[in-house]
This record gives C-alpha cells, structure tokens and sequence, in this order.
C-alpha cells in the first residue's frame, strides 16, 4: 500500500496525493471527517480503490506520529 501515495513537487505543488491522480490525501481525510463513507468516497471518485483510501489513513498516520509539536512556554503568573 505504500506505493500508493506520491509527492511530486510537480503535482498539486507536492501535497501528498494518490498515485495515478491528483487527489490529495488531504481531501479524502477531510471526506471522512465530514462524515462520507469510504463507500461514499469511491462512488464519488470512482478512480480510487479502496486500498488507495487505506493508504491515505495510513499516511497521515505515520506523518502525525513523527510530527515534531512545538509546546508553547506557559509562564506562571
């Protein structure tokens, strides 16, 4: 699944998207959240598999567990 997400800084100014389209995973994350289905999503973007909607999951999963947060100083007053 993993080859199944591209960044191309030629394609949609290297956001990640699904290989073989100009999807964004960005866009199906935001699908899922809005409440579509994963049905849902393939019916409207009938050139995904479900495999690429996995991988997508997966991708922002390993981006976020690698995310460096920056935790702004509190002062105690």
């Amino acid at each position: 699944m993993e080859n199944r997400i591209l960044v191309d800084p030629e394609i949609m100014c290297g956001k990640p998207v699904i290989k073989g389209t100009r999807i964004p995973v960005y866009l199906i994350l935001e699908l899922l959240a809005a409440g579509y289905t994963i049905d849902k999503i393939l019916e409207t973007y009938p050139q995904l598999e479900k495999a690429d909607i996995i991988s997508a999951l997966n991708y922002a999963s390993r981006f976020m567990k690698y995310e460096e947060n920056v935790i702004p100083f509190k002062t105690v007053q």
